[in-house]
């Protein structure tokens, strides 16, 4: 076969292969009474993988052009020329060009594995279930009357919880503010989307913290955005990077989690949290705070937000339910100035006509419960208990092969290899052992990083997915 893809295009290479079996249909290269090349054969006259085959004669038989037959392989439609011809949707080609853009191929092989596979799970961003106050939960649904309404609620979600969260906020975090400030969401993840879709267009810059979770969400490349990277270290981000930042592409927005960090878990240095407001007052960057573990520190240590420090209203501070209580509650919540909670409430009504109320109900109740601190005291102890774990775990099976920075709060442990692997073929020899994890280059650019998740599984787990995860390391 003298015909060859030409690798250098822009264009996917199923799709150059479905345009020369086409051309070829046309000028009678491909006859009408003989069988398409296989796709064995043609992927290994071309040197392309058998799903690009695949993925080109999908292209071929939905507009039309070929029919598949067990036992007789790949035909050319009949009544290709035919006015009775059916045809179904191109859906690959309509994958390809949402805006929306799609995680990352490895993002979506890590989820993939982690349903319903028998694997030990140091990979999920969330509490495990024996976590959850499920006791404490299942008593206000079956001993306290539900008095709200199964109608839309208000757009910016239930006053009566937004009332609580703002006694939550004061009492907890230091945060002064009033419920028509703050928009009630499915989470922070939604939180996120909203403020991406609706307070910056395409062309704008923002700055993320490297590594960052923010780093793998495709919402800033979807909606057009540069992004730029702030490098993370043991006292958070450094605000001059940031100012360095500005001055060279005008920096629009700054994305951070100053406590207990997703990956490293570290904590913003409060001077450097006093500069950080600073430069967002004299140059006017607004400040969106991810706030979701600041309730977690196992010391019981009051740690200040930028939220509680801002007295600009230069903050746009984000916070949730999900890892502190349970993540399929989906409660979440902005504050921030009135004029911007109205325009990103009126955005969530147009996505889902506001939160549902009878998770709102659940929410508040917990909230105002004698069970709430209780709850949070036993959380804190849990997840320190399963970090001192995955340590002494780390230390015992990859010692002088690794080096980590242990949090006084959070979820995570971000961990250097000292050893150079290629981390693709970490992570699928780690899945073979049964134990899957976060590989660091989804998170930021450093590929030598691991992020483990111990607030997952229990310490008797944890143990045996470190020592899982060793091996894989021997291994290779």
């Amino acid at each position: 076969m003298e015909w060859r893809t030409d690798r250098k295009s822009k264009e996917p290479l199923y799709k150059q292969i479905a345009g020369y079996i086409e051309s070829g249909i046309a000028d009678g290269t491909f006859l009408l009474d003989k069988p398409l090349p296989s796709e064995r054969f043609l992927a290994h006259e071309l040197g392309v993988n058998r799903s690009t085959v695949v993925a080109a004669y999908d292209e071929l038989e939905a507009n039309g052009l070929v029919e598949r037959k067990k036992g007789s392989g790949t035909m050319i439609s009949k009544d290709i020329w035919g006015i009775n011809r059916k045809r179904i949707p191109s859906w690959n080609r309509y994958i390809e060009a949402g805006s929306f853009l799609p995680n990352l191929p490895v993002t979506q092989r890590i989820r993939k594995e982690t349903e319903g596979h028998n694997l030990i799970n140091l990979a999920s961003g969330e509490v495990s279930e024996d976590l959850f106050p499920v006791e404490s939960l299942r008593e206000i649904i079956s001993n306290r009357s539900f008095i709200g309404s199964l109608g839309y609620d208000h757009p910016q979600g239930n006053a009566i919880l937004r009332d609580t969260i703002t006694n939550h906020v004061k009492q907890y975090r230091r945060i002064d503010t009033h419920p028509s400030s703050i928009l009630i969401t499915s989470g922070a993840q939604q939180a996120i989307h909203l403020v991406v879709q609706c307070l910056l267009k395409p062309g704008d810059a923002v700055a993320l913290e490297d590594p960052s979770y923010s780093y793998n969400l495709p919402i800033f490349q979807s909606a057009g955005l540069r992004t730029f990277l702030l490098p993370v270290d043991k006292d958070g981000i450094n605000p001059e990077d940031l100012l360095a930042l500005h001055k060279k592409h005008r920096i629009r927005m700054i994305f951070l989690n100053p406590v207990f960090q997703n990956p490293t878990g570290t904590v913003l240095h409060i001077n450097r949290r006093k500069r950080i407001l600073e430069l967002s007052s004299e140059y006017g960057i607004p400040v969106i705070e991810d706030d979701p573990y600041s309730l977690t520190s196992f010391t019981g240590e009051e740690i200040s937000t930028l939220k509680s420090m801002d007295n600009n209203g230069n903050v746009l501070y984000i916070s949730s339910l999900s890892k502190i209580v349970a993540s399929g509650l989906r409660i979440g919540w902005i504050i921030g100035p009135k004029s911007v909670i109205e325009r990103l409430s009126d955005a969530k009504q147009q996505v889902d006509f506001g939160h549902g109320s009878f998770t709102q109900w659940i929410a508040n109740d917990f909230l105002e419960s004698e069970h709430f601190p209780t709850h949070i005291t036993y959380l804190r102890e849990q997840l320190e208990r399963r970090r001192d774990a995955m340590v002494s775990s780390l230390q015992q099976f990859l010692n002088n092969k690794v080096e980590y920075y242990s949090p006084n709060g959070g979820i995570h442990l971000w961990c250097k290899l000292k050893v150079q692997l290629n981390e693709i073929q970490l992570l699928e020899e780690s899945i073979k052992r049964g134990v899957i994890y976060v590989p660091g280059s989804t998170l930021g650019t450093n590929k030598e990083y691991i992020r483990f998740t111990f607030a997952r599984e229990n310490e008797e787990s944890i143990q045996e997915g470190i020592k899982r995860f060793a091996d894989a390391v021997r291994s290779l």
